[in-house]
């Protein structure tokens, strides 16, 4: 699906969902229509701003299956930076970054997932605090990989757990903040009531 309410084209939507979302309710750093994991949805319009867009960096996890084995040359490639193609046609030095070989990811997926691990393919864990556009999926390009499976499974310290695919999970305001670490933030913007958002996290 794609990870918003509205779309002129005909594609499956969060709306279209078994669930009652509160008005006013949007995706915070959307997934791309053939990426999976973890989606945050809130009623707080400052909550992609301070996660995404404020000077404090804050980590985002991915679990990436790629085609071919991956070294560890090509991890400290990944780690260190490469060279992506962003928006406008100009070239990109990726930050650098964390980048490790997952011998099970299964550990990190929801029980029943099919989860294709061989000779073909490897499984590799990045963890970004940016976010260009296909900014994964360029950057294993880069190394000569291509990306068959990317699944989030965490932004800070909010993450997948058990969740199902398509499974929609309410979370406590309190707990949705402190997870994300951008309550100082929102304290020092004074921003923040009580009963001044609603907070899910979708799988």
């Amino acid at each position: 699906m794609v990870s918003q309410f509205i779309s002129s084209h005909k594609v499956r939507l969060l709306g279209d969902l078994n669930y009652t979302f509160p008005e006013g309710t949007h995706a915070v750093g959307r997934l791309d229509n053939n990426s999976e994991g973890l989606l945050l949805l809130t009623t707080n319009k400052k909550v992609t701003r301070l996660l995404f867009e404020s000077d404090v960096p804050h980590k985002r996890s991915y679990l990436v299956q790629v085609r071919k084995v991956v070294t560890d040359e090509t991890i400290k490639q990944l780690r260190t930076g490469v060279s992506i193609r962003v928006k406008g046609g100009g070239d990109y030095i990726t930050a650098p970054c964390e980048a490790s070989i997952v011998k099970d990811p299964a550990i990190f997926l929801p029980v029943g997932d099919k989860v294709t691990f061989n000779y073909t393919c490897s499984w590799i864990m990045i963890t970004l605090t940016e976010g260009k556009y296909r900014q994964i999926r360029k950057m294993v390009a880069a190394v000569k990989h291509q990306c068959k499976r990317l699944i989030r499974v965490s932004i800070e310290d909010m993450t997948l757990q058990d969740l199902q695919p398509g499974e929609v999970k309410e979370v406590n305001e309190n707990d949705f903040f402190n997870k994300l670490k951008i309550v100082d933030d929102l304290a020092a913007e004074n921003s923040l009531s009580c009963n001044s958002a609603s907070e899910v996290i979708l799988g």
